[in-house]
C-alpha cells in the first residue's frame, strides 16, 4: 500500500501521543517490553493500547504492519484456540490428538479427526489456496488483504518467539508452531466453504466406488419426505445464528442512524469473536469483532458507519446426480461423452498406529459425496453417485469484503462493496449510518440456481428436496444444467449483484435467521429464487418476537442507543407471551392438581400452577418461573407437532402472530408440565427459583448467571445452555450472544457506540480477561467504545506497547 506523505506525519504524531500518556507496559503481564524509541530493529512492527476488558487498539502505518499488531495481539490472548484450529488445517489432529476424537466444529462439521484431516490434507496437496491467492483481484484477493495476512502470520509468530505461554490448554504442546500467510489464507477458506464442502467433510472422506455387486445396486435414499424433513434440519441454524436491525433516521431522536448487532455464535472453540480497533491512520480506522484467526474486522462501525451479519437462509450449495458407465463407477457421462474422475489420494499420520491414506474423487462439479449428514445419506451405486458444488471453493474475498466495509462512509459504500468483492458466503448485512440510511442485503455467493433451472434439471430427488429446503440436485449427465453465470458476477456459476435481495432507507431493517422476505413487515421483500430462502413461510419464534419489537420501537420512534441496549436486555420471551397463561389455567383446571408424566405417573403439580401465572415472560436472571416454563417448553414442544399445538394456525398474511392460542387439550401439554416438574425436583430444584440461580457458566470459581434462552423460547438475547441436573441446572453455554455493539451518531466526530463480548477477550484462565466482560454481560451492562484518540488516551487503564520482528 501507499501512503500519502502527510499520513507519516500523522502517525508520527499519534504514536508520539501515546507513547507519551504512559510508559510502554506488557499487556496480559506477558510481553517483554520493548525501546520505547523504536518499536523494532528492522521489520513489521505496530503499537497496541490496551484499554478497559483489555481491548486493543492497533496503531500502524500499513497494511503489513496492521496485520501484524493483530496477529501479535489475538496470540496474546488466544493462542490456544489459534494453534488447535492450524493444527485442523494442517491436517494433522490425528498425529497430535488421535484419528477418533472429535474436532470443535469450528472449522467443518467433521465428525472425528481423521475425516477433517483427510479433507483437510487434501486441500493443502493440491494447493487449493495458493491458487486462490495467485487469482487476480477482484475474483482473488487483493495486495491489501495479502499484505494483512502475511502480516498477521509474522504477528502470531513473533509473539510466540518472544512470549512465554501460560494457558494450560497448550502450554508445552509440541503442536503450538508458527504459521504462514497461507496458513493464514487456509483459515478465511476453510470459513467460506462452512456451508458447503464443510457441511459434508464426513461424506466427501467416506465417499469410495461399490466393490461388490450388492453395494453396486444398493439403495439407501430415504423417501422424499424423509429427505426433505433431513435437508431441512440440515440447515437450520442451532450452532450459529443471529439479530440484527438498523432504524433510519426517520425512527431516530435525531435522524441518524442506529444499529443493534447480536450475532449467535459459539463461546468456546475457534469460531469466537475477538474484540479490537485497527487504525492506519489517513487510511483505515474499524472497530469491532473478529473471527479468530481473520485479519480484518468481520463486524464493527468506523465513525460513520456501522454494520453486523445474521447467518442467511441461501444454500450455499447443491448437488449433481452422476450418471456411470456401468463398466466403471468411477466414470460418469455428460451429454453421453464418458469423463473419468479424479483420484486425490491423502496420507495422514495417525497417534498411536500406522499412517492412513484414503482416496476421494472429485469430478468437473465438485467431490463425490455419499451423504450430507446422517439423515440423507446419497448411496454411490454402479449407475448412480452424487458431486457437491459449492462455489465458495473459490471465494477468498471476504477480507476485502471486510476492509471495503472498514473505509465505508455510508451504506452507499456498504453496497458498492459488495456489488465489487462480492466476498460473503453465508451471511446477510444490515447497517446504518451516520446520515440516517439503513441497510439489509441478502448479498451472499451462491450456486445460480434458478427455479427455471431446477424446475428443468431436478432430478426426482431434487424435486423432493428443492422446493421445501432450497437443496438442488440436478441432472449431472446433461451439460446443460450446471449452474449458469451471470454477466455481473465475479466468478462463473454464481448469482451476480443485480440477483440480490436488497432493502434500502427502510424505517426499519431486521433479520433473526429469517428469509430476506421481512426484513421489514410492511415492506416485503419477493421475486428472489428459492435458494435464496423462503417467502409466506412460517417465522421462528425469535424471528417473530423480534419483528413485533423492532417494528413497535420503529412506531414510537425518537430512538436513542439507550432503546437499543433496553432491546438487547429485555429479555422478553415470546413463547411464554403465547402460551404461559393458557398452560397455567390449564394446569389449575387438572382434577386433584395431578398430571400423568411420560412414565406414566401421577405428578402433583399444583405448586407449578400458580408459579406459571406468576412469571413474568421474561428470561433474566431475576425472573421466577422461567426455569420451569423453559423445561416445560422443551419437553412440549419435543413430542407435540406444531399442527397439534396452535389452535390458530400459521398464515402468510399475518406471519408476525400466527400460530397462536395453545391447544390446551393437546395431549402433550399435561404429560410436558408433569416430566418437568419431575426434573426439577429431582435436581432439587424449586419450580419458583430464579433462572440465574440455576442458568449459569462456571469461571474458576465462580458461577456468574447467564440471562436468554433457547431457540424455540423466542428471546432475542437468545443463550444454548448445557443443562446437568447432577450439577445444578445449565452450567454452561455453547453458543448465543456473542460481539454486540450498539452503535448511534450525535452529530460529533466520534460515535456513539456500547459494545460486549459476553464471553471476554481471552479463553486463557491465568488471563484477567477471562470473564471479565462475562460478568458485565451478567449484569446487563455494556462497554463504553473508546473509538476517538482522545477516549483512547483517557482510559483509565491504558497501557501502551511496541511489538515488532525483532526484540
Amino acid at each position: 500500500m501507499r501512503i500519502r506523505p502527510g499520513r507519516f506525519a500523522v502517525l508520527a504524531v499519534a504514536l508520539l501521543t501515546a507513547s507519551a500518556a504512559l510508559p510502554a507496559t506488557a499487556a496480559n503481564g506477558q510481553e517483554r517490553q520493548h525501546s520505547p524509541s523504536h518499536p523494532s530493529s528492522g521489520g513489521l512492527s505496530a503499537v497496541i493500547r490496551y484499554t478497559e476488558y483489555g481491548i486493543p487498539h492497533i496503531l500502524a502505518k500499513n497494511y503489513p504492519d496492521l496485520g501484524f499488531g493483530t496477529g501479535w495481539a489475538q496470540a496474546a490472548d488466544q493462542v490456544c484456540t489459534l494453534a488447535d484450529g492450524f493444527v485442523t488445517l494442517r491436517g494433522e489432529r490425528s498425529r497430535f490428538f488421535g484419528p477418533d476424537a472429535a474436532p470443535d466444529g469450528s472449522l467443518s462439521s467433521a465428525a472425528e479427526n481423521l475425516s477433517s484431516d483427510l479433507y483437510f490434507r487434501g486441500v493443502r496437496a493440491t494447493g487449493t489456496v495458493e491458487k486462490l491467492l495467485a487469482e487476480p483481484a477482484p475474483r482473488g484477493p487483493s495486495r491489501d488483504s495479502k499484505d494483512l495476512m502475511r502480516g498477521w502470520a509474522a504477528g502470531y509468530n513473533a509473539w510466540l518467539a518472544q512470549n512465554r505461554i501460560t494457558d494450560p490448554a497448550c502450554r508445552g504442546a509440541s503442536w503450538v508452531r508458527p504459521v504462514t500467510a497461507v496458513d493464514v489464507a487456509a483459515r478465511t477458506f476453510a470459513l467460506a466453504v462452512l456451508g458447503g464442502q464443510g457441511r459434508a467433510v464426513d461424506g466427501i472422506t467416506a465417499a469410495r466406488p461399490p466393490a461388490t455387486t450388492a453395494a453396486r445396486t444398493a439403495v439407501g435414499i430415504p423417501d422424499a419426505q424423509s429427505a426433505a424433513r433431513a435437508a431441512r434440519r440440515l440447515f437450520d441454524t442451532a450452532d450459529m445464528g443471529s439479530n440484527a436491525v438498523a432504524f433510519s433516521g426517520a425512527t431516530t431522536a435525531n435522524g441518524r442512524g442506529l444499529l443493534l448487532g447480536n450475532p449467535h455464535y459459539p463461546w468456546q472453540g475457534g469460531r469466537r469473536f475477538w474484540q479490537s480497533q485497527q487504525t492506519i491512520p489517513g487510511e483505515l480506522n474499524v472497530a469491532g469483532g473478529a473471527l479468530l484467526g481473520s485479519t480484518t474486522v468481520s463486524i464493527g462501525h468506523n465513525a460513520r458507519m456501522a454494520w453486523s451479519h445474521t447467518v442467511a437462509t441461501g444454500v450455499t450449495l447443491n448437488l449433481h446426480q452422476l450418471t456411470l458407465d456401468p463398466a466403471d463407477p468411477t466414470t460418469y457421462l455428460v451429454d453421453g461423452k464418458p469423463e473419468r474422475m479424479t483420484r486425490r489420494t491423502v496420507t495422514v499420520e495417525a497417534r498411536g498406529g500406522p499412517p492412513v491414506t484414503r482416496t476421494q474423487w472429485w469430478t468437473r462439479y465438485g467431490p463425490v459425496v455419499t451423504s450430507l449428514g446422517a439423515g440423507l445419506p446419497m448411496p454411490w451405486t454402479s449407475t448412480t453417485a452424487y458431486a457437491l458444488n459449492d462455489p465458495n471453493a473459490e471465494n477468498l474475498r471476504a477480507p476485502d469484503t471486510a476492509l471495503g466495509f472498514g473505509r465505508a462512509r455510508g451504506t452507499a459504500d456498504v453496497l458498492t462493496t459488495l456489488r465489487r468483492t462480492q466476498g460473503l458466503p453465508w451471511i446477510n448485512t444490515i447497517a446504518a449510518d451516520s446520515a440516517g440510511h439503513s441497510l439489509f442485503t441478502q448479498s451472499q455467493v451462491l450456486p445460480r440456481i434458478t427455479d427455471e433451472l431446477a424446475q428443468r434439471c431436478s432430478t426426482a430427488l431434487g424435486k423432493a428436496l428443492y422446493p421445501s429446503s432450497g437443496i438442488a440436485v440436478l441432472d449431472g449427465s446433461r451439460g446443460d444444467c450446471a449452474p449458469g453465470s451471470d454477466p455481473d458476477a465475479v466468478q462463473p456459476g454464481i448469482f451476480g449483484p443485480a440477483h440480490m435481495p436488497v432493502l434500502k432507507d427502510a424505517p426499519y431493517a431486521e433479520n433473526s435467521n429469517d428469509s430476506a422476505w421481512l426484513a421489514n413487515t410492511d415492506r416485503p421483500l419477493t421475486g428472489y429464487e428459492r435458494v435464496f430462502g423462503p417467502i409466506g413461510s412460517p417465522l421462528s419464534s425469535r424471528a417473530r418476537g423480534a419483528k413485533a419489537d423492532v417494528s413497535a420501537m420503529a412506531a414510537k420512534g425518537e430512538l436513542t442507543v439507550r432503546d437499543l441496549q433496553a432491546q438487547q436486555f429485555a429479555n422478553r420471551a415470546t413463547s411464554g407471551d403465547l402460551i404461559a397463561d393458557d398452560s397455567a389455567r390449564a394446569c389449575a383446571a387438572l382434577p386433584g392438581g395431578t398430571a400423568t408424566g411420560s412414565d406414566g405417573k401421577a405428578v402433583d403439580v399444583s405448586e407449578a400452577c400458580g408459579v406459571l401465572k406468576a412469571w413474568d415472560h421474561s428470561m433474566k436472571t431475576g425472573s421466577r418461573g422461567a426455569l420451569l416454563f423453559d423445561r416445560f417448553w422443551r419437553r412440549l414442544t419435543a413430542v407435540t407437532a406444531p399442527a397439534q399445538l396452535w389452535k390458530v394456525p400459521f398464515s402468510a398474511t399475518d406471519p408476525v402472530h400466527t400460530p397462536n392460542t395453545l391447544n390446551t387439550r393437546a395431549p402433550g401439554v399435561a404429560t410436558a408440565l408433569a416430566d418437568a416438574v419431575s426434573e426439577l425436583r429431582a435436581a432439587g430444584i424449586a419450580p419458583d427459583t430464579t433462572l440465574g440461580a440455576h442458568q449459569v457458566v462456571v469461571r474458576g470459581d465462580r458461577r456468574i448467571p447467564v440471562p436468554g434462552g433457547t431457540e424455540s423460547l423466542g428471546v432475542w438475547n437468545k443463550v444454548e445452555p448445557v443443562w446437568d441436573a447432577a450439577a445444578g441446572g445449565y452450567t454452561e453455554v455453547t453458543t448465543g450472544s456473542s460481539y454486540i455493539q450498539a452503535v448511534g451518531w450525535d452529530g460529533g466526530r466520534c460515535p456513539v457506540a456500547r459494545t460486549l463480548l459476553t464471553y471476554s477477550q481471552s479463553s486463557n484462565p491465568n488471563s484477567p480477561h477471562f470473564s471479565d466482560q462475562t460478568r458485565l454481560f451478567s449484569e446487563g451492562k455494556w462497554v463504553t467504545s473508546r473509538f476517538c484518540e482522545k477516549d483512547i488516551l483517557s482510559s483509565p487503564g491504558l497501557r501502551v506497547i511496541r511489538v515488532g520482528e525483532h526484540r
